[in-house]
């Protein structure tokens, strides 16, 4: 039996200040309105949060480009091209996902409400401090990782269908022709892991 990968085991940030403490607070407030909302529906809860989780990447490599534009200078230490691939990322496991739970009317507008308003404010939060947007991204994605585990070990109870895995998946993470559900939570979990110390790692860097 193979390791687990070592980046998918549980790993939180501690709070040392009111930024962090924000970012924290912030989290697991939206992680109560989630539970309450989608229960045991892990399928549509990903639908919804990986629409949100796409965001941050793309508004902080956004921001990062105009910034380097506006000092005509190439400093970003690759931060540009790393946010829009985690971007891009996440729209992947959206489109994975919307090929395993068939969103509901209900659930495409909560998209659409979640989007904007989450835009939004994370345009402004990164404004006003882009080290408490990363730090928020990170406690996101620690809890995405906690979600994907409980998603996989309701599939290992057999809670939910281990159904075949969406070609869409297949193709993107170059996975076995005859690959399932677990095979795909296994490398979005790792995904979401690497998104989480890569975040927390920026705003770590921004501490400094």
């Amino acid at each position: 039996m193979s390791k687990p990968h070592p980046s998918s085991q549980p790993s939180h940030h501690a709070q040392t200040d009111f930024s962090d403490w924000f970012a924290w607070r912030t989290t697991r407030f939206l992680r109560m309105l989630a539970d309450t909302f989608f229960a045991g529906r892990y399928g549509h809860r990903a639908v919804v949060l990986e629409t949100v989780a796409a965001v941050p990447g793309m508004v902080g490599g956004a921001l990062q480009h105009l910034r380097s534009l506006r000092s005509m200078e190439n400093d970003d230490s690759g931060w540009i091209q790393t946010l829009l691939d985690e971007a891009e990322n996440e729209r992947m496991h959206l489109m994975t996902f919307i090929h395993i739970a068939k969103p509901t009317r209900l659930e495409r507008w909560m998209i659409i409400l979640a989007q904007g308003i989450f835009y939004n404010l994370f345009f402004m939060l990164y404004l006003v401090s882009a080290r408490t947007a990363h730090r928020l991204v990170g406690y996101f994605e620690e809890e995405a990782v906690f979600s994907y585990t409980e998603y996989l070990e309701g599939i290992d109870r057999g809670d939910y269908d281990n159904v075949p895995a969406p070609q869409i998946a297949i193709d993107y993470w170059k996975l076995a022709p005859d690959a399932r559900l677990r095979d795909v939570i296994l490398v979005i979990r790792d995904d979401e892991a690497g998104h989480r110390d890569v975040n927390h790692d920026f705003a770590n860097q921004l501490s400094s």
